[in-house]
């Protein structure tokens, strides 16, 4: 996952308490499953990565969650660092640890990973938490507030980050609710940033260019599907809402640039006591 927004309502009575659309960008050739039910996890609702195992952005039926980007440091990539979405779907199967609590433990080993950003969160508990092994702080739990993440730390202002942060933020202003589909055509956008805006990553000035685009598109590496997810608080439950559009019909056979979608409606279980 290369790219992610959202809105975090804590403190929300009523209607939204987070509101994400998320672009997960990955080699065209690395095998992965879309977005469903896990056979061998039955209360994890993921994609999954068929090489590493893990997965890139998923919620459990409690309403945990937990997504991930890729840290841009392509001089420190080593082969032998395990993979880092196991990071992700080890949140979302635990139920006793909270969101702070876990990011502290993945601390204690962050440096053995290639880098990453994590945010998790447990709805019921009203909790959100970030850690970035490659930002030199401490695990933080995040404060209310419309956020973006990248490939570099918690809202590094990065052209295409910066724009649809600002996007959604005006979208949810206006709508606190908004269609998912219209939040994932949101995040498909293929507008290249140009040049004096551009980071230095350690990458190539035309790849670098190619990568502002919140949609990428090249030959062997882009966009694989992008997820809109929303969490909302009704009467005493938290009714979940999410919707992945991908390039995947199952058949793990693509279709470029992905128009399989899948939806999923559910309330948390158990019916959340959202105390605070």
């Amino acid at each position: 996952m290369c790219l992610i927004v959202f809105d975090w309502r804590p403190e929300a009575e009523n209607g939204p308490l987070f509101t994400l659309a998320a672009n997960r960008d990955e080699y065209f050739s690395r095998a992965s499953a879309p977005l469903a039910w896990w056979s061998d996890t039955p209360n994890v609702l993921a994609g999954r990565d068929l090489v590493g195992g893990g997965t890139w952005l998923g919620i459990a039926r409690d309403a945990r969650f937990a997504a991930l980007t890729n840290y841009r440091a392509p001089h420190e990539m080593r082969a032998d660092a395990p993979t880092r979405g196991t990071l992700v779907a080890d949140f979302i199967r635990e139920r006793a640890c909270s969101p702070l609590d876990y990011l502290q433990r993945v601390a204690e080993r962050g440096a053995i990973y290639n880098g990453f950003n994590l945010i998790v969160g447990d709805f019921a508990r009203r909790e959100l938490a970030w850690y970035c092994n490659r930002a030199g702080t401490a695990p933080t739990l995040l404060a209310p507030g419309t956020h973006g993440i990248s490939n570099a730390v918690l809202d590094t202002p990065w052209p295409k980050l910066v724009r649809k942060r600002a996007q959604l933020a005006s979208l949810v202003a206006g709508d606190a609710a908004p269609a998912l589909s219209t939040l994932v055509e949101l995040m498909r956008d293929t507008e290249i940033a140009p040049d004096d805006a551009l980071p230095t990553t350690g990458i190539p000035l035309e790849r670098e260019r190619a990568l502002s685009a919140a949609f990428i598109e090249t030959s062997q590496y882009g966009t694989r599907g992008t997820t809109a997810l929303r969490v909302s608080v009704r009467d005493a439950r938290l009714g979940i809402e999410i919707v992945e559009r991908s390039d995947d019909d199952g058949s793990h056979r693509l279709a470029r640039p992905g128009h399989h979608e899948r939806a999923y409606t559910f309330d948390a279980e158990p019916a959340a006591a959202l105390t605070r």
